[in-house]
């Protein structure tokens, strides 16, 4: 005859073992939008041959894995607005439905950049630099015209981007020379007219740097102190395997959330290729030696390299993780390794892994050192 306790035991044995089970096939997430969904949004850049339907595999693995996108060139002042009396929405209308398509939180990437915008847009007919009103002008035409466009339905903006030189300072630009330093202000002052329920963003790189993050810090907090609207301030994340240590991003994520904004990390891609640096002035194409050392991983990335990058990723974050209550977004600047800026710059034709996802669409080692974080 079996005894209470001994058929105590029995059942707590039992319990145990139906509760393991239990947990053991409750499902895990298994895209990085649902893992993360209570931590930040986590992102991805599309690129005109994606939006216009040309890279379906890419679609659909950003569907899959992610709850907002950034236009990553369709929507710059160069692209959309080439000529003084001629927009091009096509690519970005289509950018944008995408997203609608698919509850996406919605970027519209850049409104004033010293970069890929037209010549025209600074000087007269004659070649010569237009005066303060006309640049004024011209600056509030194209944000009325693009913002308001999207109104309701672009979730924000970067308003401005890389305004900073390295020390800090304003870069020289021509919206610097010409307008003076109140173009940031107009430019916010701009977006928010054209679209006042649309998050406005200051967004720039190398903000790891001291110097760099203290002048993002006097930028940001003199806007606010003008009385204009910014909601984030965007970090590029165009970051290698060692660096920026993870001591001076977190000064960073500190810093800007101390200013009351959000803070986001953007353009997210890790370089695992070596510094061309050492190589300047020499004739890489015709130098064999050069061109091994610059672009090791032609045939694929070695293992060891694999985990390197899978032990970036995931130190960087656990540190997105640890400041979650400051970071709203993590955005990648790249669906998957074959369609990463990275490939070319700063050296055209490279083979470069900076990102989560292979030139296949699959999941990397990266992809499951970030993912175990949050299982």
């Amino acid at each position: 005859m079996m005894h209470n306790s001994q058929r105590f035991i029995i059942l707590l044995v039992f319990a145990v073992v139906i509760g393991t089970s239990y947990q053991c096939g409750a499902p895990e997430p298994q895209t990085l939008k649902a893992a993360f969904v209570e931590h930040f949004m986590i992102g991805t850049a599309l690129g005109g041959n994606q939006i216009n339907g040309e890279n379906a595999e890419a679609l659909t693995l950003t569907i899959e894995q992610f709850n907002t996108i950034t236009a990553e060139n369709d929507m710059k002042f160069g692209p959309i607005h080439p000529e003084p009396e001629t927009y091009r929405f096509e690519t970005a209308d289509r950018f944008v439905e995408f997203g609608e398509q698919h509850n996406m939180f919605i970027v519209g990437h850049t409104l004033v950049w010293h970069s890929q915008t037209g010549r025209w847009v600074f000087t007269e007919t004659n070649g010569q630099d237009v005066d303060r009103e006309t640049l004024l002008g011209r600056m509030q035409d194209h944000i009325s015209t693009v913002v308001g466009r999207y109104k309701g339905r672009v979730n924000g903006w970067d308003v401005v981007n890389e305004a900073l030189n390295e020390d800090g300072s304003l870069r020289q630009s021509k919206w610097l020379q010409i307008i003076g330093e109140d173009y940031l202000q107009k430019a916010f002052e701009f977006a928010h007219q054209a679209d006042p329920a649309a998050e406005l963003y200051y967004n720039d790189y190398n903000m790891f740097h001291k110097e760099k993050r203290e002048g993002a810090v006097r930028l940001v907090q003199n806007l606010l102190d003008s009385g204009v609207k910014v909601d984030g301030i965007g970090m590029q994340g165009h970051w290698g395997l060692d660096y920026p240590s993870i001591e001076d991003a977190e000064a960073s994520i500190l810093a800007f959330s101390e200013l009351g904004v959000k803070v986001m990390i953007t353009e997210l891609d890790i370089n695992v290729l070596p510094d061309p640096a050492k190589w300047r002035g020499a004739d890489i194409s015709m130098n064999a030696e050069a061109q091994q050392a610059i672009d090791p991983y032609k045939d694929g990335l070695p293992d060891s390299v694999q985990q390197q990058l899978a032990d970036r990723y995931g130190e960087l974050f656990a540190l997105f993780l640890k400041h979650s209550d400051k970071i709203s977004r993590v955005t990648f600047w790249g669906t998957h390794d074959g369609h990463s800026w990275k490939n070319n710059w700063p050296v055209r034709g490279r083979t470069n892994y900076p990102l989560l996802f292979d030139r296949n669409y699959q999941p990397k080692p990266a992809f499951y050192a970030v993912m175990e974080l949050v299982r």
